[in-house]
């Protein structure tokens, strides 16, 4: 028999779905970005805001509709690249970038204020953290059901405390007045729109969606439409959380410039901002939210990738697998914060538009009859672009290429896959219904 949960349960889950969102990048980026947009601040937030809020609910709207799994969304595309993508998905998130950034945030802002200045914090202290951070989340990860409520209950509500805290001391005692906007962000919502990406939470949203899943079907929910519901609903608690989060943060980092100076990274702006507002008790005050926010997005990121490649390799156990994960996310932890965001960065603009384009299809595959070679003209319009832009903010020199991609709209504001996107989805319509009506066409005789 089908449950129906209450409102306190729904609750309960979509707070959960908001601390799983709620790690590295999403306490790091925005007061990032404030210091940098200065008075531009809201103009880039609400561009931020589309690609780190709006699109992982829609994410993971997506993943419920389709059936809880990034595979069999992806899979409309072509099985093969369901395989390839979900596993990059998995693997970007996963050991490569999601998983070790989370250990070095917390590093970064938890332990390093509170080292001796002469010594180097990205040498044995960083190790050693890791090794303690990364243990922690291996045993977690064994069974990460119990977290599950104790995420919803307890650790979420004390972290909106304690950042709450942070936030009002902040607005009513600013540290210093908001500055002049930075040559970068001379069109603050394009580049708000951008630095959206590097929270990596769009992506995020499709292997998160089926955590949030499973913690409903747990209770006994097994209707796909009430699935979809109440996934839904846990998608915009989680929504107005993080809105609450990146508008306040960007504000603090607004203030952040003419009292810290330019910042390497917002762990830094961060950690500068607790010490300025509340002396060493705010250091440990913000150093407690960071753990707590990064540890669960650590866990939730290690369970979800040792779940799918169980499912795609099952002669590798999950036990196996998430040692695999944590073990290497802690090498690659170990490079420092600083240097792991720029490798991010090239990756996450090859990849995010193509999540972007299938996300959005399958919100209109009613209307297009789920053709699958609209899905395939949508992705490799977006894909042509996406992974040229990505090689070129890797270091890759295609000048004769770029000259041409520069041509598409947008393309100078960094979002030039969208028009290529939708004309290859137009494309593969009309591919589609022309296929179709010679199929159906009567035989002459």
């Amino acid at each position: 028999m089908n449950k129906h949960l209450s409102k306190r349960e729904t609750l309960t889950i979509g707070l959960m779905t908001f601390a799983l969102f709620l790690g590295a990048g999403n306490m790091i980026f925005p007061p990032a970005l404030g210091q940098a947009a200065g008075t531009n601040i809201w103009m880039a937030s609400a561009g931020f805001l589309i690609t780190a809020v709006g699109l992982p609910l829609l994410g993971i709207i997506a993943i419920a509709k389709s059936g809880g799994d990034l595979q069999q969304l992806a899979k409309r595309v072509h099985p093969i690249f369901g395989i390839i993508f979900t596993a990059a998905v998995y693997l970007a998130l996963g050991p490569f970038f999601g998983i070790p950034r989370t250990g070095t945030v917390a590093f970064e802002i938890g332990v390093t204020p509170f080292l001796p200045e002469h010594l180097n914090p990205e040498g044995l202290p960083l190790f050693l953290y890791t090794l303690l951070y990364f243990g922690i989340t291996f045993l977690v990860a064994l069974n990460p059901a119990k977290l599950v409520d104790r995420i919803g209950k307890f650790l979420t509500p004390l972290l909106l405390l304690i950042l709450s805290v942070i936030v009002i001391a902040g607005i009513v005692n600013p540290i210093g007045t908001v500055s002049k906007p930075t040559e970068a962000y001379k069109e603050p919502f394009f580049k708000g729109f951008i630095e959206g990406y590097l929270t990596m939470d769009a992506i995020a949203a499709l292997v998160f969606g089926i955590v949030v899943i499973h913690a409903i079907q747990a209770r006994g929910v097994t209707d796909r439409k009430e699935i979809t519901s109440i996934t839904t609903k846990a998608g915009f608690i989680a929504a107005v959380g993080l809105s609450f989060v990146y508008f306040t943060l960007s504000y603090l980092g607004a203030t952040s410039r003419s009292a810290l100076g330019e910042a390497s990274n917002g762990g830094e702006i961060l950690a500068g901002l607790a010490h300025l507002l509340f002396g060493f008790s705010g250091n440990i005050l913000l150093g407690l939210a960071i753990t707590f926010a990064c540890l669960t997005t650590s866990v939730g990121l290690v369970s979800a990738a040792g779940e799918y490649f169980h499912q795609l390799m099952p002669r590798l156990s999950y036990k196996l697998l998430i040692f695999i994960f944590t073990f290497f996310s802690m090498i690659i932890a170990n490079i420092g914060l600083t240097q792991l965001i720029s490798m991010t960065v090239p990756v996450l603009i090859a990849i995010y538009p193509i999540a972007i384009s299938l996300i959005s299809l399958s919100f209109f595959d009613p209307l297009f009859k789920g053709y699958t070679e609209v899905y395939r003209g949508g992705i490799i319009g977006a894909a042509f672009i996406s992974i040229v832009d990505g090689l070129t903010a890797g270091g890759f020199q295609l000048e004769l290429i770029n000259n041409i991609l520069l041509s598409f709209p947008f393309s100078e504001q960094g979002i030039g896959w969208i028009m290529p996107s939708v004309l290859g989805a137009v494309i593969g319509y009309i591919i589609a219904i022309t296929r179709s009506s010679a199929k159906h066409a009567p035989a002459n005789t």
